[in-house]
């Protein structure tokens, strides 16, 4: 992203367009969805490090003996499991969180296609007179 100071004569040149309401509204809209995205890359982050983690223990547990008792975490507590029955849950928790990030990935997608359907519109109305590069 380059950034510039305007010109003399770039600011000069740029014609004043009033400010309706609608605009108003889409600008705040933008805004808001602006927000929204980055709290959901936030979210998805830490889904994907969850994610990972699961894949890493799930490893692990592949190496284990199978007549051993694993710690398992449940709440805030730790429970000791048969390997299988370990090994179940932790497939149910995987597929849960990859169901939770293919849904955060599908309301980015939105987001950022609303986004960018409201760039196009805000700058035909306002040109270089407005900045909306995230």
């Amino acid at each position: 992203m380059n950034r510039r100071m305007l010109t003399k004569e770039d600011e000069a040149a740029g014609d004043e367009v009033e400010v309706r309401r609608e605009d108003q509204d889409k600008i705040n809209k933008f805004s808001r969805l602006h927000q929204r995205e980055l709290n959901l890359e936030e979210e998805l982050k830490v889904k994907n490090k969850e994610k990972e983690e699961l894949e890493d223990i799930s490893t692990e547990l592949e190496l284990a003996d199978e007549d051993e008792t694993v710690p398992y975490k449940i709440g805030d507590a730790f429970f000791h499991l048969p390997l299988p029955q370990a090994q179940e849950l932790l497939a149910s928790s995987t597929s849960r969180v990859e169901e939770e990030v293919s849904a955060l990935e599908d309301k980015l997608g939105t987001i950022k296609d609303e986004m960018t359907q409201l760039k196009v519109e805000l700058y035909a109305r306002f040109g270089r007179s407005i900045n909306l590069e995230t």
